[in-house]
C-alpha cells in the first residue's frame, strides 16, 4: 500500500493531484506549522497580464501556529476570487461545464479554517478527475517526535509498505528509518509534463489545477502523469 503525506494547499497545481492519484491513501499533514507566503492559502492563475495570485487572508497569531488552527479573517475573498476566475476563465472551453461546481464552493461556503476550505476544493477536483484515493488528516493519528519518525509512524498506522515523498523532502528525510521498518521510500517526479492549449501565452505549468480543468475539461488527465 502506497501512502503520501502533505500539507493541504489552496486550489493546488496538477502535480499535487498526481501525487494523490498515485497513492493508495493520502494524509493531509495539517499538524505542520503554517508558513507565510506559501501554498496553504494562495495559488496562481493565468491572466492576460501574466500570473495573478489568489490569496485567502488569514489570521496568524504566532510563528508556531499550525495549519489546522489557521483561519480566514473574513469572507470577502470568496466573491473576489470567484470574480477573478470568471473574468479570466469565462471564455475557456470548459468553464461553463465546471464553473458551477466551484461557484457553489466559493459563494455557498462558510468554512473559515484553511484546512476545511482547502479540503472542499481538493475533493471537488478529485471528483472531476476521477480520483478515489481515501483522504484523512494527520489529526486522526498519534504522532511521534521527529520529522521522518512521524512519517514512518503514519506508514505503520496505515499499513503502508511504500511512502511517496515530494522531491523537496529529500533535504530532510532520513531514508534509513524507512528501511529499518521495511518501508520503501520513493520520490514523486514532477518533470516532463506536456503542455496543453492554455489561455494567455506563454505557457506556464505551475498554476492552479483549475487552469487545466477549465481549458481541457474531461481531457485534463491526459496532460497529467499518473492516469
Amino acid at each position: 500500500m502506497k501512502l503520501a503525506v502533505i500539507q493541504s494547499n489552496y486550489i493546488p497545481w496538477k502535480g499535487y493531484f498526481d501525487l494523490i492519484n498515485k497513492a493508495d491513501a493520502f494524509i493531509f499533514y495539517d499538524h505542520a506549522q503554517y508558513t507565510k507566503n506559501d501554498w496553504r492559502n494562495r495559488n496562481r492563475i493565468k491572466t492576460r497580464d501574466g500570473l495573478k495570485w489568489l490569496t485567502i487572508p488569514v489570521s496568524r497569531k504566532s510563528l508556531s501556529q499550525r495549519i489546522c488552527d489557521t483561519r480566514a479573517v473574513e469572507n470577502r475573498w470568496r466573491k473576489k476570487h470567484w470574480k477573478s476566475l470568471c473574468q479570466w476563465y469565462g471564455k475557456a472551453r470548459f468553464f461553463s461545464r465546471y464553473g458551477g461546481i466551484f461557484e457553489d464552493i466559493y459563494l455557498g461556503g462558510d468554512e473559515d479554517r484553511i484546512s476545511a476550505i482547502n479540503y472542499r476544493f481538493i475533493t471537488a477536483v478529485n471528483d472531476i478527475l476521477g480520483i478515489d484515493t481515501p483522504l484523512s488528516w494527520s489529526t486522526d493519528y498519534p504522532l511521534t517526535d521527529g520529522k521522518t519518525e512521524r512519517l514512518v509512524g503514519l506508514c505503520l498506522h496505515t499499513g503502508a509498505t511504500e511512502y511517496i515523498s515530494g522531491p523537496a523532502a529529500g533535504n530532510y528525510v532520513r531514508p534509513e528509518l524507512f528501511e529499518a521498518r521495511d518501508i520503501r521510500l520513493t520520490y514523486m517526479d514532477f518533470e516532463g509534463y506536456p503542455e496543453y492549449p492554455q489561455l494567455f501565452p506563454p505557457f506556464e505549468h505551475k498554476v492552479s489545477i483549475l487552469d487545466l480543468i477549465f481549458n481541457q475539461g474531461p481531457d485534463a488527465p491526459a496532460y497529467m502523469k499518473t492516469f
